[in-house]
């Protein structure tokens, strides 16, 4: 039971990685390379990602 909990935690954030590298300013190159990073690699390229992926558009004053 523990394990479908946690699987369903990584796809939820593998999701909205996914949905935030797509509404990113990233290159389309770039794009698919992080998205593929996260397919691959579930759990370490959303670690990945979450340190050095492409930040959003959105700016915090």
């Amino acid at each position: 039971m523990f394990s479908m909990i946690g699987a369903a935690i990584v796809f939820i954030l593998d999701i909205w990685a996914i949905v935030s590298i797509l509404g990113s300013g990233a290159s389309t190159g770039g794009k698919i390379l992080w998205i593929l990073l996260i397919l691959i690699l579930p759990v370490l390229g959303f670690i990945i990602w979450l340190v050095a992926g492409p930040k959003s558009g959105k700016q915090i004053a």
